[in-house]
């Protein structure tokens, strides 16, 4: 794949070859030779002008044209989009006149548009929807875009204006928002390694390089992992208690992959598997759940091992390259949390009463176990989600068939997410099946504020399928922001898996809070209303962006906005009021197994990223020191595995580094915040457009506790998330105490 500068070039390389040999060729030939240049120079530069990045979208809210853009597209707006870059960078770095608030850091903010669009599609699409090439762009540019930004980050005249504007700040009479976001460019290029000397510079652009190229062969390494280790099952006795429509989808996925006449499981990112709830033959569980274990610690070519020692090794030595005794330490400088020790101190706060709850559920499942198996066995971590589920139904008295014909996605979509936030925020939405998406399972809707004007556009892409990442997560297409007049486009993801043609889909209770969730992120990034790109939308400390999403959960069993979406996709009927209040009940049940899952991912991200440079675990030795870790901290429990372990752990290789430990941090707000919610009349406009706001209309412009504090009035309280999970202290665990 070459691009136009490239093509270019290699044009102009054949004229002069040409012109070179007109000792001996004809004159015509000669002149026949540049016109056929000439011709070919024309063509490229018509073709690189189709390039739909190139030029702003005119579709609403300058969304991208999907159905115009082709994988040999992202290569050449890459480039070019670089180039641009760089060129603005030179033109304010080399500035003769002295440096202001707007012929540098405005500037800084305008510049690089091209690159945004096509970076911005590409890795929304190879998150979503890749395939073998994207997979090899991805390869190929992610260390070119790494080094694009070293390029900037280190500049030292580009430094030296950002220094001297940030040295007499409080002279250049900035408002607040300006004033943090001059704040925010110098304290991103110290942190990038701006102040290093140039051979510490050098190293440091191999680091990132390597890293770079490390993240992606990671992440495609889990990908394909996951699609590899699917397992093959012989009968349908065999997958005895599934629904027949998850049989039959195991059946069709079994055909595609060529096993006809036998069945498919395949798996998704996390630990535990959703068939495991129902599936009967203990055999095909522990096949499903062993294989997901040991995904990316087969040995071959997709074993994460090696990636992740050495990626640690890298880390650490960057951290103290830029002065920080661990990787740890570097994150959290810029985090709410702050330091090691306040993520310790709430991580050990909840571990050993969360830990201790599990055993406590453990106990009742062996119970079961003990007095209905026909052969008494040790519980394992195949067998929780399955006798949980019995637990669950011998104690509310419901079972997931019995709610899931309530749980259909249009309704669930249409009459839960949209209602909530029709009702709480004033907005509206029409779908507009006209708009271009990049898959047929993606829908589109444009989005009203209350006073009737276009607020967003918002893409939903809910389905599993091979050529998508596991988890659920939020996007912005295009981000909200006054300086560039431009208007939001956010996506949500899902990976419920897809029925069979015909059939409805019917979801799980932790799907549609997933839903409620990922529209709490959508909200965000929709309701953003800043000046510069960027503080927009989802802008903020990484623990603290899962807080308003989280607090969106709060809807999904809010009784009136329940029973509007919660209705039998056959029949219509409402779900009864006694099923619904068994499962508003049941919402604290298997919180230890829960809490405890995700704690031991946190503690484990924690424990590799504090390590010393010298202390990183060699490959061969990582799901030793994973146990080891676990043991240490007092949270193994075998029956219940990290939701993530070490190899398939995409959070920390990406973003979330040092940082997994981000959902229950913002778990306090949000359940504090619920708590305000429902102190102050619950479900009301006036609620809703308070919160909008104090908080989620500001993005990152302004500092994420005190938007805390601009809501609530007040510093946050961790005995409501206490609470919620259902973890009071258990004897012998000592008190709890509030973290912030």
């Amino acid at each position: 794949m070459m691009s136009y500068r490239v093509l270019t070039m290699s044009v102009l390389a054949l004229a002069l070859a040409a012109c070179s040999d007109t000792e001996h060729a004809p004159p015509e030939a000669v002149e026949q030779a540049l016109e056929e240049v000439e011709e070919t120079v024309t063509e490229v530069a018509a073709q690189a002008d189709e390039n739909p990045f190139f030029e702003i979208s005119t579709l609403p809210n300058q969304m991208p044209p999907f159905d115009r853009i082709a994988d040999e597209h992202f290569v050449p707006a890459m480039e070019r989009g670089m180039e641009e870059h760089l060129a603005e960078i030179e033109t304010i770095a080399g500035n003769p006149e002295p440096p202001t608030f707007e012929n540098t850091v405005v500037a800084m903010e305008r510049s690089g548009r091209l690159l945004d669009r096509v970076t911005s599609v590409f890795f929304a699409l190879v998150s979503a929807d890749t395939n073998d090439t994207r997979q090899e762009i991805q390869r190929e540019m992610t260390p070119r875009l790494t080094a694009h930004s070293d390029a900037i980050q280190l500049n030292p005249d580009l430094f030296a204006r950002i220094e001297a504007l940030y040295q007499g700040r409080e002279a250049l009479e900035l408002d607040a928002e300006q004033m943090r976001l001059l704040e925010e460019y110098r304290r991103d290029f110290v942190r990038a390694g701006a102040r290093l000397s140039e051979e510490q510079k050098v190293r440091l652009r191999e680091i990132n390089a390597e890293l770079a190229r490390l993240g992606t062969a990671f992440s495609q390494n889990v990908l394909k992992e996951v699609n590899d280790s699917a397992i093959v099952v012989d009968t349908a006795l065999e997958l005895q208690g599934l629904s027949d429509a998850q049989i039959d989808a195991a059946a069709s996925e079994a055909a595609d992959r060529g096993h006809d006449g036998k069945y498919v499981l395949t798996l998704m990112n996390f630990s535990s598997q959703p068939q495991l709830t129902s599936l009967e033959n203990r055999q095909t569980r522990q096949r499903l759940m062993e294989a997901s274990l040991q995904r990316g610690s087969r040995g071959g070519e997709f074993d994460n091992r090696e990636i992740v020692s050495r990626v640690l090794e890298l880390r650490a030595e960057k951290a103290n390259m830029l002065g920080y005794d661990t990787h740890a330490d570097f994150v959290l400088e810029e985090r709410t949390a702050g330091t090691v020790a306040a993520v310790d101190g709430m991580l050990g706060t909840l571990a050993p009463v969360s830990v201790a709850n599990a055993r406590k559920e453990g106990e009742a499942l062996q119970a079961m176990i003990d007095e209905t198996a026909d052969e008494p066995f040790e519980l394992q971590s195949w067998d929780w989600p399955f006798y949980a589920e019995k637990v669950r139904q011998q104690k509310y008295d419901f079972d997931e068939s019995q709610i899931k014909p309530y749980f259909e996605l249009d309704s669930v979509l249409i009459n839960g997410v949209f209602h909530a936030a029709e009702q709480v925020y004033g907005i509206t939405f029409e779908e507009r099946p006209d708009l271009p998406v990049y898959h047929p399972d993606v829908r589109a809707f444009e989005v009203f504020d209350a006073d009737g004007e276009r607020l967003a556009i918002f893409l939903g892409d809910f389905y599993a399928r091979p050529s998508k990442r596991g988890g659920a997560w939020m996007n912005a297409y295009v981000s909200q922001s006054g300086l560039l007049g431009t208007e939001p486009v956010v996506a949500n993801h899902q990976n419920i898996p897809k029925p069979p043609e015909g059939q409805p889909t019917l979801m799980t209770l932790d799907e549609v809070t997933t839903m409620f969730h990922e529209f709490g992120h959508a909200l965000h990034g929709m309701f953003s209303d800043v000046e510069y790109p960027s503080f927009a939308g989802t802008s903020v400390p990484r623990d603290f962006v899962e807080y308003p999403s989280q607090v969106n959960e709060m809807w999904a069993t809010w009784p009136t906005i329940l029973e509007n979406y919660a209705l039998h996709y056959e029949t219509g009927e409402r779900i009864p009021q006694e099923l619904l209040d068994r499962v508003i009940e049941a919402e604290t049940f298997n919180e230890g197994y829960r809490t405890t899952e995700y704690l031991a991912a946190s503690i484990l991200d924690m424990c590799y990223h504090t390590l010393p440079a010298d202390k990183i675990p060699a490959s061969e030795d990582i799901l030793q020191f994973e146990a080891d870790c676990l043991e240490q901290a007092g949270i193994a429990y075998d029956p219940v595995p990290p939701r993530y372990r070490t190899t398939y752990f995409s959070h920390i290789m990406g973003g979330y580094s040092a940082g997994y430990y981000s959902y229950i941090w913002s778990e306090v707000l949000d359940a504090d915040s619920v708590k305000w919610f429902k102190e102050n009349g619950g479900l009301t406009r006036e609620n809703g457009d308070h919160f909008r706001k104090a908080l989620l209309s500001q993005g990152g412009s302004k500092d994420a506790m005190q938007l805390f504090r601009d809501f609530a009035g007040r510093d946050p309280d961790i005995q409501p998330l206490l609470e919620r999970r259902g973890l009071a202290p258990v004897e012998g665990t000592g008190e709890t105490t509030g973290p912030m």
